[in-house]
């Protein structure tokens, strides 16, 4: 479960470590219940990176970075329905000769936004080629969200918010429209993300922690617990749990 204890062993104590440095070290990792991967997806120069630059740190990276190279990672712990989700967001290159390189990791991804530019006409023409290459790589049951990126240049705008709307239909996504630079929607989409693909998962969990304190109470009280189904599979909403995420 997520909560972490924080005490020294034998070998820590003989070598001087601290209980001070165990604490410190333990409150720069969040807390979290569940987590899973979601990727960036999309051609190079959609904003992939500055979307989650925004979403991670709250910041606008601009013209003051270097295009991806490969794969890249950041995690971010966020609170739905009042557990801790920690997000392991991938940031993939979208040149094509990195392709091959971000098809090995669309089979572990639970989630992922696919991203084109507003102000970027062939960006968004590619669209169906990336849904091409997530339905012959990714999981069947993967969350997958379209988003129209830039949407702070409007007055460059090439790409009418209908298409996309059009477009996300036609898929059955949902979609929606973001500005990396101003944060409309950056943390939104994530969000949504998160509550479309784990609702039900969430729902889960809540049961499996109440029935762990109910089980713990029984315990402590002394009394008997008589179904002989509680006490031969007394972890199975756990286990049920496990199968879609996973619990720390």
């Amino acid at each position: 479960m997520s909560t972490r204890k924080t005490s020294l062993t034998d070998k820590q104590a003989k070598n001087g470590t601290s209980k001070y440095v165990l604490e410190r070290c333990a409150s720069i990792n969040e807390y979290y219940d569940v987590a899973f991967k979601v990727m960036l997806l999309g051609d190079s120069a959609v904003g992939k990176t500055c979307v989650l630059v925004r979403f991670k740190d709250g910041a606008f990276l601009g013209g003051n970075f270097i295009a991806t190279v490969g794969i890249d990672f950041r995690n971010k712990v966020v609170d739905v329905d009042n557990l801790k989700v920690k997000l392991q967001i991938w940031d993939t290159a979208g040149q094509e000769r990195f392709r091959s390189v971000t098809h090995a990791y669309y089979r572990d991804a639970q989630a992922l936004l696919l991203l084109y530019d507003i102000t970027n006409k062939p960006s968004f023409d590619n669209i169906r080629a990336w849904l091409t290459e997530i339905f012959d790589y990714a999981q069947k049951d993967v969350v997958i969200m379209l988003l129209g990126n830039k949407s702070d240049m409007a007055a460059e705008r090439v790409v009418k918010t209908e298409e996309g709307e059009k477009l996300a239909k036609e898929y059955g996504v949902p979609f929606m429209e973001t500005s990396a630079k101003t944060g409309v929607n950056v943390e939104l989409a994530f969000l949504a993300i998160a509550k479309r693909k784990y609702g039900h998962i969430i729902s889960i969990f809540h049961f499996y922690k109440w029935f762990e304190t109910i089980r713990f109470n029984l315990h402590c009280s002394g009394s008997l617990v008589k179904s002989t189904y509680l006490q031969s599979k007394p972890d199975i909403w756990y286990k049920i749990a496990t199968n879609f995420c996973l619990i720390v």
